[in-house]
C-alpha cells in the first residue's frame, strides 16, 4: 500500500494545473508576510546608467540596513559610493544626488530609482507586488501555463509562464516563474514588458521605454520562509530626442538576522 501511494505522488503532482500551483504559491506568500517582518538584513544596491554609445554616464552603490516596521520596511543607508563618466574619464563622488554640472538629469534619475527600488510600502520585503504575480491579488488578470517540470540548482521545480489575460488591460508583464515543486515557493521569477508605449507617443514626443524587465530570486531561510535574495531590472530610456540611457539596477540581500523582541514587566 505504501509503495502504491508513493508511486501515485508524481502522477498526482503532474496532473496539477498552473492555476492550482500558483494558488498554493499565493497562500504561502500570504503566510510569509508576517514571518518576513521578523528579519533585519543587509541590502547592497547598484544603479548603473550608460549612454547610447555604451560609455558610463553614472554609477551609484548604496548599502542599507533594512528593518521591519508595522506597515513595511525601513532602510538606513550605511555606505555610499558613486562615479560619473565625462569625456572618456571617470570621476568619484561621495554624496547622493551630486550634480557635476548645472543641470544633471542623471543625478535625479539615479536618486529616484535608488530611493524607490525595493522600497514598496505595501510589502514586508520591499518588493512591489505588481511586478511579480505571486500574491493572490497580484495574480488577478494573468493567464498561466505549466510548461514543464525540471531541475534547477538541484531543486525540483515547475516552470510556469504567464502573460496578461486577453480581456484584462490592467496587467503589463509577461514572463516565467520557477516554483519549488515540494514547497510551492517561488525560486526564480523573470518578467518583461508585455505592452509597449503607443507609437504615436514615440513619434510625437520622442519618448520611449524599451527592453524593460525584472528578475527576482529567492533564498530559503528556514522550513517555512523563503526570502528575496536578489532583485534586478533593466530598461532603455529615450526622452524628447535628447536623452538616451541604458539603465540597470540591482539589489542583493544578505546577512539575515531574526529580530528578538522581548517585553518585561517589573513589580515593586
Amino acid at each position: 500500500m505504501k509503495l502504491a501511494v508513493l508511486l501515485l505522488i508524481p502522477a498526482v503532482m503532474a496532473a496539477q494545473t498552473a492555476e492550482e500551483i500558483m494558488a498554493r504559491v499565493a497562500e504561502n506568500q500570504s503566510r510569509a508576510e508576517d514571518a518576513r517582518a521578523s528579519f533585519v538584513y543587509h541590502e547592497n544596491l547598484l544603479v548603473r546608467m550608460k549612454r547610447a554609445n555604451g560609455k558610463l554616464a553614472r554609477e551609484e552603490i548604496r548599502d542599507y540596513t533594512v528593518t521591519p516596521t508595522p506597515t513595511g520596511v525601513k532602510r538606513e543607508m550605511v555606505h555610499f559610493a558613486g562615479k560619473y563618466g565625462l569625456h572618456g574619464k571617470e570621476y568619484d563622488f561621495a554624496t547622493p544626488g551630486y550634480e557635476y554640472k548645472g543641470m544633471d538629469i542623471d543625478a535625479g534619475v539615479a536618486k529616484d530609482l535608488a530611493d524607490h527600488f525595493g522600497r514598496s510600502r505595501q510589502s514586508k520585503d520591499g518588493i512591489g507586488r505588481d511586478l511579480f504575480p505571486l500574491t493572490q491579488r497580484g495574480q488577478e488578470g494573468y493567464a498561466f501555463h505549466l510548461e514543464s517540470r525540471q531541475k534547477y540548482k538541484d531543486r525540483d521545480v515547475f516552470r510556469i509562464t504567464f502573460k496578461p489575460a486577453e480581456k484584462d488591460g490592467r496587467r503589463i508583464w509577461a514572463g516565467e516563474a520557477l516554483i519549488d515543486a515540494a514547497e510551492y515557493q517561488p525560486v526564480l521569477v523573470t518578467t518583461h514588458f508585455a505592452r509597449g508605449i503607443p507609437a504615436a507617443v514615440k513619434i510625437i514626443a520622442g519618448t520611449n521605454i524599451s527592453q524593460m524587465g525584472f528578475k527576482i530570486s529567492y533564498q530559503k531561510l528556514d522550513d517555512r520562509l523563503w526570502f528575496p535574495a536578489s532583485y534586478s531590472g533593466e530598461l532603455r530610456v529615450r526622452f524628447l530626442f535628447v536623452y538616451a540611457r541604458s539603465i540597470s539596477i540591482g539589489a542583493i540581500n544578505s546577512d539575515f538576522k531574526k529580530t528578538d523582541v522581548r517585553t518585561e514587566i517589573a513589580f515593586q
